[in-house]
C-alpha cells in the first residue's frame, strides 16, 4: 500500500466546464473518485490538493514529503514555467509522475515545454483522464 499525492494546479478546479472538448466532462472531484476507486488505485491512501496559486502547491508538497510514497502532478500551466514547482519536487525525492488530460504536443508552443519533466520519473499526456491512471500504474512499478 503506498501513499500517493496528487496535486491539481491552476484552472482544473474547472473541469467539467472550462473546455470539455479538450479536457473531458468530469468535474476534478468525480476524476479523483475515479483515480482512488479505480482497480488500481483501491489499495493505495490519496490525498488530494487543487489550488490556483504556486506557492499553495508548494506548501502541499513540502508538507506531505513525510506521509507520499509517490506523487501524481498536474501543473497545468504551472508546468511550463514554474521553476519554483520543479525545486519543490526535486527537493523532496519522492518519485513523481507529470500528468496532462490533453496531448500537450498536439497544442500550443508554449504548452510543448515542460521545466518539471526532468525531475519527474516520466510523464503522461493526452489520454484525458486515464492519464492519472497511466500515472498511478507507473508509481505502482516503482513500488
Amino acid at each position: 500500500m503506498m501513499n500517493i499525492l496528487v496535486i491539481n494546479g491552476p484552472n482544473l478546479n474547472l473541469l467539467g466546464e472550462r473546455e470539455p472538448e479538450i479536457y473531458g466532462n468530469d468535474t476534478l472531484e468525480e476524476l479523483m473518485m475515479w483515480l482512488e476507486t479505480s482497480s488500481d488505485g483501491r489499495n493505495h491512501n490519496f490525498k488530494f490538493y487543487q489550488s490556483n496559486h504556486e506557492g499553495v502547491l508548494i506548501d502541499a508538497i513540502h508538507d506531505e514529503r513525510q506521509w507520499a510514497n509517490g506523487m501524481i502532478i498536474n501543473a497545468g500551466a504551472l508546468s511550463h514555467y514554474s521553476y519554483a514547482i520543479r525545486d519543490a519536487i526535486s527537493s523532496i525525492g519522492i518519485p513523481t509522475v507529470e500528468v496532462h488530460l490533453s496531448d500537450i504536443m498536439e497544442r500550443e508552443n508554449f504548452r510543448k515545454i515542460s521545466v518539471i519533466k526532468d525531475v519527474c520519473v516520466r510523464q503522461v499526456y493526452g489520454l484525458g483522464k486515464k492519464s492519472y491512471l497511466e500515472g498511478l500504474k507507473i508509481l505502482n512499478e516503482i513500488d
